[in-house]
């Protein structure tokens, strides 16, 4: 067995349409705040690489990924969650490392989602579950190293609906620059009739 070992996570994707939207939305908002346009301390995620993280699995041995992918398509043709964007989150709340947007996950399926995934993966040994519950949300920006920021109330972004239809293993590649996330495996949920 190979002794490589990959960064992985399961994440909601997004659709092309929503990632578009929060980029232009977060341009908009940063320019608005003062504190953010000039000093420049948020380092943006690109909008390729915006997503939903469901479980977070860390390094992992690269000969169990198939295992793995095969873990997380116990949630193929489960139904697909009708999402909308809620509001602007700093987490944590006290010192803010990270500029995210909450999802409203009226049905409860996207929850129901990550906890299918995260029982699957859990027992096959490559997830300890965090002690927080799950919070839906996508993460747009990452405070600089060194800097920080106070609480600043950002205006929320556009109520905007959208369905979440494929969960994606990632690996992660680490490197110069923000981080590439490459797909190793796609699982497409149910849409409603």
């Amino acid at each position: 067995m190979s002794s490589e070992r990959a960064r992985l996570f399961a994440a909601l994707a997004l659709p092309l349409e929503i990632r578009e939207m929060l980029v232009g939305w977060r341009r908009d908002a940063i320019a608005a705040e003062p504190a953010l346009a000039q000093g420049q301390p948020l380092r943006l995620i690109d909008r390729e690489a915006l997503h939903v993280t469901l479980c977070f699995l860390g390094w992992q041995s690269l000969g169990d990924t198939d295992s793995i992918g095969e873990a997380c398509a116990t949630v193929a043709g489960t139904p697909a969650p009708e999402l909308s964007l809620r509001g602007v989150l700093w987490l944590p709340p006290r010192h803010p490392r990270v500029l995210a947007v909450q999802l409203e996950d009226g049905s409860g399926l996207l929850a129901d989602i990550q906890a299918r995934l995260s029982s699957a993966l859990t027992a096959g040994g490559w997830y300890r579950p965090d002690a927080r519950p799950f919070l839906a949300h996508v993460s747009l920006a990452r405070v600089a190293t060194g800097a920080r920021i106070g609480r600043l109330s950002l205006r929320d972004p556009p109520a905007t609906q959208f369905t979440g239809e494929e969960v994606v293993l990632f690996r992660s590649r680490l490197g110069p620059g923000a981080a590439r996330y490459e797909p190793l495996r796609t699982i497409v949920l149910r849409r409603a009739a």
